[in-house]
């Protein structure tokens, strides 16, 4: 919206200076021109130069060339997909293995697809810890014990496996460029992906419910004895 206003006072400019109805001028590629004549022209950088030197200006129209612009959309917007984990529990140790971890989202029109794929990949491995290993623990008074990364636990690349991840496109009705949320779209699915995996795994045991961090301990102590 901001750019839209940027482009016609620019196109004002542009017509003024090439002694045009501003009807007849066009932008395209980086230069506005006079329909029918192509050689009749002025790049966006003529006319930001004028903008700000304002020697030749239309009356009436202010120096500059900025503005701004506020955009409340018409509803929300909500990005959707689906997220598949396969687990492997060892029995004897209830230490969890990732196997394969699969993502399809649907974020609307992607602009970089290399930025959301980074996010969602970093998302689902903050979710995958977060279902594991992370946990703030306290003592009896009240005070935290797991204040630093010490003794807090973190993933390492070797605990998470290669993730797949998929893309479908539906673009939203609600902005110009059709675009929807993906900052959290990992660590939203993934902790639930991943504890679902770990308690289907358990299920032949009758193991219906453990609070996460679903740690090798506590998986251990659900398992002995069954």
């Amino acid at each position: 919206m901001g750019t839209q206003k940027i482009k016609d006072k620019a196109k004002k400019i542009a017509a003024h200076l090439l002694e045009a109805s501003e009807a007849d001028v066009v932008y395209e590629g980086g230069k506005f021109s006079v329909k029918g004549s192509p050689g009749r022209s002025k790049t966006f950088g003529d006319i930001a130069l004028m903008a700000y030197l304002a020697h030749n200006m239309p009356k009436n129209l202010e120096p500059g060339l900025e503005a701004i612009s506020f955009f409340d959309p018409g509803n929300f917007v909500f990005p959707f997909g689906t997220h598949v984990c396969v687990v492997e529990v060892a029995r004897d140790t209830g230490q969890v293995t990732v196997l394969r971890y699969v993502a399809v989202d649907d974020l609307g029109r992607v602009i970089n697809p290399m930025i959301v794929d980074g996010m969602v990949h970093g998302g689902v491995a903050q979710g995958i810890s977060q279902a594991l290993w992370e946990h703030a623990e306290y003592d009896e008074s009240g005070q935290l014990i797991t204040g630093s990364f010490m003794n807090y636990a973190m993933p390492h690349a070797d605990d998470l496996p290669t993730f797949q991840v998929g893309r479908t496109e539906t673009p939203s009705p609600v902005n110009p460029l059709g675009i929807k949320g993906a900052g959290e779209t990992g660590t939203i699915a993934s902790t639930a992906a991943v504890a679902n995996a770990v308690m289907d795994a358990l299920s032949p045991f009758g193991i219906r419910h453990i609070d996460m961090p679903l740690t090798p301990d506590r998986l251990w102590e659900a398992l002995r004895g069954r």
